[in-house]
């Protein structure tokens, strides 16, 4: 990754969004796919669905919620029918839901061990042709490390030990616990030539903390599969 690279992704995450490399990044869905889904309506880009497109958390959240809909799941869990998928999309629009609660700390949408697709309002659970149904004992979390063959993405809350994502703290951008330190402009620093232990002085922080920043930006730097 440039210099330049690093310089134009800070900026965007100050803005409070995702460039398409960052957002294909963190979602774990190959950036070709990403650029389709959006053509195609699928996971539109909220902040911006211009030309220089720029994607929102809750559009994360969104691209790893199709994706995974898409794709055959560990345990035999199948993949949900495209059509399934943009009924239950509908079924959010039609009930004034985001793919994202930032007070439940969880996305409404549910899927059980057959791939069947299920929102969540509260304390009711609709199937994605809005009935009425009970919540299904096994279900997937969205939010939890992503990973479909050789697609990956991080843990959406958690990442490694000194790091969180807060949906409502610097832009939903990876950063340093308990600080509003991100992990992008740590790697733009590494970028400019700043050794770790310069790093960690600067920012008063351990320099086991730089490393896992680091290391997690080079996962998110590492190429996708061209589709997904």
């Amino acid at each position: 990754m440039t210099e330049q690279s690093l310089h134009l992704r800070v900026r965007a995450a100050s803005d409070g969004c995702y460039v398409a490399p960052r957002a294909a990044a963190l979602s774990g869905v190959p950036l070709s796919t990403v650029y389709w889904w959006a053509r195609r309506g699928i996971v539109v880009p909220s902040v911006s669905p211009t030309r220089e497109k720029l994607w929102s958390y809750a559009d994360l959240i969104g691209l790893r919620i199709v994706s995974w809909l898409r794709h055959a799941k560990p345990g035999q869990l199948p993949a949900s029918p495209m059509p399934e998928v943009r009924r239950a999309l509908a079924l959010l629009a039609d009930q004034g839901l985001e793919m994202w609660d930032p007070a439940a700390g969880r996305g409404p949408l549910i899927v059980d061990g057959r791939g069947s697709i299920f929102v969540r309002r509260g304390d009711t659970v609709l199937d994605s042709l809005g009935q009425p149904t009970l919540l299904p004992e096994h279900h997937l979390g969205l939010t939890e490390p992503f990973s479909l063959g050789a697609v990956t993405g991080p843990d959406l809350l958690a990442p490694p030990r000194h790091l969180r994502i807060v949906p409502t703290k610097v832009s939903g951008e990876p950063h340093i616990e308990d600080s509003r330190i991100t992990t992008i402009t740590l790697a733009a620093l590494a970028a400019r030539g700043y050794g770790i232990p310069q790093i960690a002085q600067m920012y008063d922080v351990s320099e086991a903390v730089v490393e896992e920043a680091l290391d997690l930006e080079d996962q998110l730097a590492q190429p996708h599969p061209a589709a997904a």
